[in-house]
């Protein structure tokens, strides 16, 4: 008797063992690695659009490009920082995120003047908080003549 639960409890152990080892080998690589989506812009070099390490996020700079024709929206700096909001919403949602879960974010300005409209825009898809954290630059250009760009870290 002692024998046969002496196995049976062997057993169970090492099926246990078995399943806890293959469910850490599938979350790691589900959970690391590069993040891609057709509902955000296409990177224009050698990156990803983000790229997952554990349960951080990091995506790459947004800028206004259409992720549907590749145009870049710089009719206006209010439309400019929605469509980089936009396809930073799409790339978290990509990985069943969400705006609430950036933590830290970068915005790149090539005019300071434009933070008020900016900061308004930004501001407007966070609702009343938290906020995450961040800091504003100015810079003297951006890729493809955008005057915004951000770059967010998420944590899930």
């Amino acid at each position: 008797m002692k024998n046969s639960i002496f196995v049976a409890f062997a057993v169970c152990a090492i099926v246990a063992l078995i399943w806890i080892t293959f469910s850490a080998k599938q979350q790691h690589a589900e959970h690391n690695g590069p993040i891609s989506t057709t509902e955000a812009p296409e990177p224009i070099g050698p990156y990803s659009q983000a790229v997952m390490r554990g349960n951080a996020m990091f995506i790459s700079g947004q800028i206004a490009l259409d992720p549907k024709t590749g145009a870049m929206d710089t009719a206006d700096i209010a439309t400019e920082t929605k469509r980089v909001m936009n396809n930073i919403a799409a790339i978290l949602e990509s990985s069943k995120m969400e705006i609430r879960d950036i933590a830290k974010t970068t915005i790149y300005l090539t005019n300071l003047d434009d933070f008020k409209t900016v900061n308004e825009i930004y501001g407007s898809f966070f609702g009343t908080g938290p906020y995450p954290a961040r800091e504003t630059v100015e810079v003297r250009r951006l890729p493809k003549g955008a005057h915004v760009e951000i770059s967010v870290t998420a944590i899930r």
